[in-house]
């Protein structure tokens, strides 16, 4: 059986990727930052959340030793984070600086691959952080990506539906041009190699939005190209499947989809073995840990629930290495619900410094009261605290307890100025409310310089459909932005 063991509500808004080390997991979302976990107790870890991009963090992966993880963005870029400090370690722009939308190591980590908004891809030589090839599928959105076991082909996925086998030169080999009707949504190798003779062959799951799983044997012999045949089509769930993974041997095969479950499936047979039904929202993503027996789940319900698959046939869960898992559900429900005190009803940047002082109470900081007070700590100076200012300009010693006030720093500022924000108060493309909303040619209200700053440095297409965008006029919506000013002073 698959017992859920427990819930992870850190993010502030719809997780789109979650994936595993031997030892840690992390999940991206909308809002902009990566959360890295310890998988021993699921404690985030002293330098998680990880904020470096400048919009959504669409996908994230680990390096296969987990030394590094990388994430990528709608800011054009793909980040590549140490893991044992948090630190950025490189930061790859896309050819053409389109949106990131998906990216992937190779086995022995010698490349990472990303997929973009305008159907390009770049493959990356990792240990040089250099840019090897490109390649494009013109007329498309690139949305999944993943190598074979052996490191020497990957496939790609896009929004027309077609999947395609490549090498690395970015030579194409194959391409199943309607995998997927009206388009795939992720694929994954499993991690199997199988041999027939002088022919080695893969297993490929993919998922799309025509709502089925389909399992492909990818054969490669001595020649050129390859060949591609459909073994396994999976129907265990009633909407667009978005997400899929295989299992570090192999035998289990999961799936998410908007219809709010995750699907557990035999493998090799194609058999439906659980239907996980704990998500609000659109299951977005899921993966296995590739050390126990575990899977995580990502949704837009901001959440990401971590199951245990059971081997016998009792209730208890109990993570790894048989370690009874507190309750972590429990715990993350009480800080996403919490009630924000009255002057966090206020903008952060408006705060006095006892408002300061009061934040610093209700996080267990009290320590540091005196400190900010004797350096007139506002709103205003609260925010623009770093690393470096902590420590040379308030004398805080403690790395970990420089890194608890840093975090709790960046949970501010993701979180909602008052709960109950009405979700058209706030930007597509930063998450916040809106100061200067204007209508654009796709019909979308953003904020003026945010949608000034992603036409002047994207290709001029829509955050939110991906499509050109006809005209870059931006017309003011006064209703709107009047509806704001009413709301935001009745708070």
């Amino acid at each position: 059986m698959v017992s859920l063991i427990c819930t992870l509500q850190s993010h502030r808004d719809d997780v789109n990727w979650c994936t595993f080390s031997s030892s840690l997991l992390a999940s991206c979302s909308a809002d902009k930052t990566i959360r890295v976990y310890s998988t021993q107790d699921f404690t985030e870890l002293p330098f998680s959340p990880l904020s470096g991009h400048g919009y959504g963090v669409h996908c994230c992966c680990f390096s296969p030793c987990g030394q590094y993880l990388a994430s990528c963005s709608t800011d054009a870029t793909t980040v590549v984070w140490a893991m044992d400090s948090g630190e950025i370690e490189a930061v790859l722009e896309h050819p053409g600086r389109s949106p990131v939308r998906v990216c992937a190591f190779s086995p022995d980590s010698s490349w990472l691959v990303s997929g973009a908004s305008d159907g390009t891809l770049a493959l990356w030589d990792f240990p040089s952080r250099t840019l090897r090839r490109t390649g494009a599928v013109p007329d498309t959105t690139m949305v999944a990506c993943s190598f074979t076991p052996c490191g020497q082909l990957f496939a790609t996925g896009s929004t027309y539906g077609d999947l395609r086998i490549w090498d690395l030169n970015v030579n194409q080999l194959h391409a199943e041009k309607y995998a997927h009707d009206l388009g795939v949504t992720c694929c994954q190798f499993s991690p199997q190699i199988m041999k027939s003779g002088h022919v080695v062959q893969f297993r490929l799951a993919s998922c799309g939005q025509d709502s089925l799983l389909k399992v492909w044997i990818i054969s490669r012999t001595s020649s050129p190209g390859c060949k591609m045949q459909l073994v396994h089509t999976l129907s265990g769930q009633c909407a667009t499947v978005l997400s899929c993974a295989y299992s570090a041997d192999g035998q289990l095969l999961v799936s998410g989809s908007m219809d709010k479950t995750v699907a557990v499936y035999e493998a090799n047979n194609g058999i439906l073995l659980y239907t996980l039904n704990q998500h609000e929202r659109y299951v977005t993503s899921c993966a296995f840990s590739p050390t126990a027996p575990l899977i995580a789940s990502g949704s837009m319900d901001k959440t990401v629930n971590v199951w245990r698959v059971e081997d016998g046939s009792s209730g208890h869960a109990s993570g790894p290495k048989g370690k009874s898992l507190p309750n972590e559900a429990g715990s993350a429900s009480h800080e996403a619900g919490r009630k924000w005190p009255g002057h966090s009803r206020l903008m952060v940047s408006e705060w006095s410094e006892d408002d300061v002082s009061s934040w610093l109470l209700e996080e267990g900081l009290e320590s540091l009261v005196d400190t900010f007070k004797a350096n007139n700590i506002d709103g205003a100076e609260l925010l623009s605290l770093s690393k470096e200012s902590l420590s040379s300009d308030l004398h805080i010693e403690s790395l970990g307890l420089r890194s608890k006030v840093l975090r709790k720093i960046e949970e501010l500022k993701m979180a909602p100025v008052s709960n109950g924000i009405p979700d058209e108060f706030l930007c597509p493309i930063t998450h916040e409310i809106m100061k200067d909303p204007v209508i654009a040619a796709d019909g979308y209200s953003y904020e003026r310089e945010a949608i000034e700053s992603w036409i002047n440095t994207k290709s001029r297409s829509s955050p939110m459909t991906n499509l050109p965008l006809q005209t870059t006029l931006l017309t003011p919506n006064r209703t709107l932005k009047m509806a704001i000013c009413r709301w935001t002073s009745s708070q």
